[in-house]
């Protein structure tokens, strides 16, 4: 059973020249260049708060919630006492049996099974997010994934047997999967169940031991995940350690043997410096600006809500491959919104702030951010769709916009909400290079019949994955890593992958005592050398010949 570490809520995010409250997907976004800090009586920090000479360009959708710094019950003493059981319990060799892993794998499912309901409440309790939704992206997926471990896990410890060469004659070799050791996992809170108990399922396939870190901004669920580990996971290898940047910071102190991070480039470049201090390698699950390009040539309905489904019905944007903005061309965009606009309307209803099958925003500050974002200079007169707010519920319309200013923040950002600017160029493949002058995102979407234009598109844009006449679903196959590239993340899993990215793959060289050669050992003569250069060069007639002090030429 998983001890239950019981921890406040506190989380400060410091910038240069003060603190500014903000919440996050992650929970270590505060460990950012600490200054002096200061209190704040209320929910969201207007922008008085921040120093007038700083312009925060960054994923606002990875800054942690700000409050009051108090005493925290889980230090640097408890997290490295926390490391230490682990790694004492890993050291004795109970978490590499297949038998253990197994059985922690099996029980994940039938805790998914049993407790369907209580997550499902924790998840509506955090974010409003509709049943159907909660159960098709969070525990189908999670049940999925835990399944095809249980399925495959014999298969993947299997040691994969490899060629060997003339050198090592005779000789076998193998590729052998060990576990890292101690992992440490920091999740995020806009799919909290999914991205928590995922990449514990790869972890525990590989056989480590593995502390959870949930995020404190979906505070029913990371509360729950405490609660169901303790019940039914090995307390002396997987631990839930509840808490803010406090508990954060303690553990990044530590020396683990993998960090698997979700969250936003910002804090993913705060855990890399942590992980550099002591050569943890890392993985960074981030996210970034995820286009979809649309073509004149496609099935509008199917493409509308097909884009509605990866933009407002995936937890009402703040998804990290969710659809960021819309690039098309001028003439198709008309025809393009208004398909939006009927299909919204059929999903969600004339009044959607009333539909129960949107989520709402996570909280008061994001809330204003996204408000904000649709009230600056220059964007709010680009609103064609949507901008109706209800702040009491935290509800914000699907909202849709039209060439908004490159240099607005909703441009500048990841827009982490129900905002979709729609970009116009001349001609589809202007989208290209839209795309290409921001950093690489996490999934590139792209919406044509058009099979010269499907083939250009993989070939020439860097994301990391991607979804041709489709969104979001690319990540529900198994066969298929998820990771970003460049500042959309380091790393990938899912399937095999998970396994794969908590193991070190060991090359393991097997040879007896016999055919042991003299031709490698000193003294070194010049017949040894005519032997061995024909030998690596596989000529084994020239071997031959030299072995018996012949040449090819004599």
């Amino acid at each position: 059973m998983t001890k239950l570490l019981k921890i406040k809520h506190h989380h400060t995010i410091p910038f240069a020249g003060g603190l500014y409250r903000t919440t996050t997907r992650s929970n270590v976004a505060s460990l950012a260049l600490a200054t002096s800090p200061f209190q704040f009586s209320s929910g969201y920090c207007s922008k008085t708060c921040i120093p007038s000479r700083l312009k925060l360009s960054t994923c606002y959708a990875t800054l942690s919630a700000v409050v009051k710094p108090q005493e925290s019950a889980f230090d640097g003493k408890e997290a490295a006492l926390l490391v230490d059981e682990l790694r004492t319990s890993f050291n004795t060799g109970r978490t590499r049996s297949y038998e253990w892993r197994i059985s922690q794998l099996q029980n994940i499912a039938k805790m998914i099974d049993e407790q369907e309901k209580s997550i499902t409440e924790a998840l509506y309790q955090d974010l409003s997010k509709p049943e159907l939704e909660a159960f098709l992206a969070e525990l189908s997926n999670t049940k999925s994934s835990c399944m095809l471990a249980i399925k495959e896990l014999k298969n993947w410890m299997a040691p994969e047997t490899v060629k060997t060469s003339v050198t090592t004659f005779p000789s076998s070799a193998q590729i052998v999967s060990e576990p890292l050791g101690v992992v440490l996992v920091i999740s995020a809170w806009n799919f909290p169940f999914l991205l928590s108990v995922e990449p514990v399922i790869g972890a525990i396939s590989a056989g480590n031991a593995v502390v959870l870190k949930p995020s404190e901004i979906a505070p029913a669920t990371s509360s729950l995940l405490a609660k169901l580990f303790s019940e039914y996971l090995d307390e002396t290898a997987i631990r839930v350690v509840e808490g803010g940047v406090p508990e954060t910071t303690a553990l990044l102190d530590q020396k683990w043997d993998k960090i698997f991070f979700t969250g936003g480039a910002r804090v993913g470049r705060i855990v890399m410096a942590a992980a550099a201090k002591k050569l943890t390698p890392v993985v960074l699950e981030l996210g970034g600006k995820c286009p979809a390009l649309v073509d004149s040539d496609v099935n509008l309905q199917v493409a509308a809500r097909r884009i509605i489904t990866g933009k407002w019905a995936c937890n009402n944007g703040q998804a990290c491959i969710g659809v960021d903005y819309v690039i098309t061309t001028k003439d198709f965009a008309p025809k393009l919104i208004d398909a939006l606009k009927t299909e919204l309307k059929t999903f969600f209803g004339e009044n959607p702030l009333k539909s129960k099958d949107v989520s709402r925003i996570v909280n008061s500050f994001h809330f204003k951010r996204l408000e904000s974002m649709m009230k600056e200079n220059g964007v709010a007169d680009k609103i064609v769709h949507g901008g109706q707010t209800m702040e009491d519920k935290l509800k914000i319309s699907p909202t849709i916009l039209v060439d908004v200013p490159e240099e607005s923040s909703m441009m500048q950002e990841e827009i982490f909400g129900p905002l979709l600017p729609v970009i116009t160029v001349s001609k589809i493949e202007d989208g290209f290079q839209v795309i290409r002058s921001k950093p690489k995102p996490l999934a590139a979407y792209l919406f044509t019949d058009n099979k010269v234009l499907q083939n250009r598109f993989v070939e020439n844009v860097s994301a990391g994955g991607m979804g041709i006449n489709e969104t979001v679903l690319h990540v529900t196959l198994k066969d298929l890593p998820f990771g970003g590239v460049g500042e959309s993340g380091i790393g990938a899993y899912h399937g095999k992958f998970s396994y794969e990215t908590f193991s070190h793959k060991k090359g393991v060289l097997y040879r007896s005592f016999d055919g042991d050669s003299d031709l490698r050992y000193p003294p070194y003569t010049p017949e040894k050398k005519r032997v061995l250069k024909a030998l690596l060069s596989s000529d084994i007639f020239g071997a031959i010949l030299a072995f018996f002090g012949f040449s090819k030429d004599s």
